[in-house]
């Protein structure tokens, strides 16, 4: 009993010390992750290239990996071109969604009878006042830049670990003496690069997928900044469940801020939903099935722990670090009840 609950002590001051050093050097470790995932999806979607019927057994190894590689840097091109030409529109527009936020104060304020107040010019000014549509847009262009500096740290980490992972299995035999510890360690690399990497290969897939389809739904209905919503909502698509609401919340928002129309905007949520529906009940479980094994609970609380530590980026990367610390504790016989209640059915 003192031997378990000594564990017991032990391990949670352990976790607790872990979760202190995250905390204290995200701005380090999280570009680090991210071009370990950027890394992960390239590896994947090579793999994945290589099982393509046909073409994909004569492609090389090299080939695979240079379109996926290629891809991706069209991807992150892209994304920042979006950002800022979405940001320089929304400063164009911005007297015009001033008007409209003041526009739908007054609406409310006539629904709740407050209109021919005489205080009612005050209360605009001090509504206007908490929401400066101005300030938003300087503080998303200073967002826009510091998203763009970490792309191109990103890609720095994704190229370099590119050629490092060539060594990769050198080092694993030099740096453990028993041959077999050498070859479980790789195994169980191999296991997390194999499952993280078609995750979110998959996961990219549908992402994609899920903005081409929101963003003929916006444009059909003449939505400003469409392209630069699609490409939120699809990389809302790698935060679970809270992802698929602020994919349509946000959107209809802004719709309402643009078209100053209740029943636009309740359309275009409407239209949204239904895409997130069909993604999240066909196309995500067809596809994904139960590639990484953890509990929809343990997701839940992933994403809120990884959120409290790194913010918005703990939110995207929740799932893949949960579920490659599930894979490790399932290899060691102390651990491995643990890995067993965070699965989803018990089989690890």
């Amino acid at each position: 009993m003192n031997e378990r609950f000594r564990a017991i002590v032990h391990g949670t001051v352990f976790a607790v010390l872990v979760g202190w050093v995250l905390y204290v050097a995200r701005d380090i470790l999280v570009p680090v992750a991210f071009g370990v995932m950027a890394l992960y999806v390239v590896l994947g979607s090579a793999r994945l290239l290589g099982q393509m019927p046909v073409l994909g057994p004569r492609l090389p190894e090299w080939l695979r990996y240079a379109l996926a590689m290629l891809v991706m840097a069209g991807a992150l091109v892209l994304l920042g071109g979006v950002a800022m030409d979405s940001v320089d529109r929304l400063l164009a527009r911005m007297p015009h969604y001033q008007a409209q936020l003041v526009a739908l104060v007054q609406q409310g304020a006539a629904l709740l009878g407050i209109e021919s107040e005489p205080s009612w010019d005050g209360i605009r000014r001090g509504v206007l006042a908490q929401v400066d549509l101005q300030r938003l847009a300087g503080s998303t262009l200073g967002w826009a830049a510091s998203l763009l500096g970490t792309m191109v740290v990103v890609a720095l980490y994704v190229a370099f670990l590119m050629i490092e992972r060539r060594h990769f299995d050198a080092k694993i035999d030099r740096l453990a003496a028993d041959p077999q510890r050498a070859a479980r360690i790789r195994r169980v690399i191999a296991d997390i690069n194999r499952r993280i990497g078609s995750y979110l290969a998959l996961k990219t897939l549908l992402g994609v997928l899920l903005g081409v389809a929101s963003w003929v739904v916006m444009a059909a209905l003449g939505m400003e900044l469409a392209p630069f919503w699609a490409l939120l909502i699809g990389l809302l698509n790698y935060v679970p469940y809270v992802g698929s609401v602020l994919g349509v919340a946000l959107p209809a928002l802004f719709a309402l801020l643009q078209f100053g129309d209740f029943r636009t905007a309740l359309l275009l949520a409407g239209g949204l939903s239904l895409l997130q529906f069909l993604n999240g009940a066909l196309l995500d479980p067809y596809l994904m099935g139960s590639s990484l094994n953890l509990s929809p609970f343990v997701i839940l609380v992933s994403l809120t722990v990884w959120t409290a530590l790194w913010g918005l980026p703990g939110a995207f990367l929740a799932v893949p670090l949960t579920a490659s610390i599930v894979m490790v504790l399932a290899e060691f016989s102390g651990s491995r009840p643990i890995a067993v209640l965070l699965s989803k059915k018990g089989e690890v």
